[in-house]
């Protein structure tokens, strides 16, 4: 059975939005612009940046590298040049694994809810 795709919310997400959605500061987000190109917010004439879903998953690879490999910047920029489709695959399988992971905890609190003898 295939997980069926949550689909975009909205078309732009602000910075804080996107900062709230990978628990990092604006600022870690505005530094990974300049050091990687694929993340690309479009900005309006005041600097707003306004990030559509191509920019979202590339913060989310760039998180992974990061975060949650425990990459320098040197080293995520690295694993990107050399192999970026097996980095993305990566970065995904491991996202699907997190929600796969908080869908079933959120089972097994329904079903301890219900047994009585827990």
């Amino acid at each position: 059975m295939a997980l069926k795709q949550q689909k975009p919310q909205k078309l732009y997400y602000s910075i804080s939005e996107v900062a709230k959605m990978f628990d990092v500061n604006e600022s870690a987000l505005r530094f990974w612009e300049k050091e990687f190109s694929s993340i690309n917010p479009r900005k309006n004439e005041k600097g707003t940046r306004f990030y559509k879903e191509e920019d979202i998953e590339a913060v989310r690879v760039v998180h992974y590298l990061l975060k949650e490999q425990g990459l320098t910047l040197a080293g995520a920029k690295k694993r990107l040049r050399d192999n970026k489709e097996e980095v993305i695959r990566q970065a995904e399988v491991v996202d699907k694994l997190k929600h796969i992971r908080a869908e079933l905890l959120r089972l097994k609190e329904a079903f301890d809810r219900l047994d009585p003898e827990k």
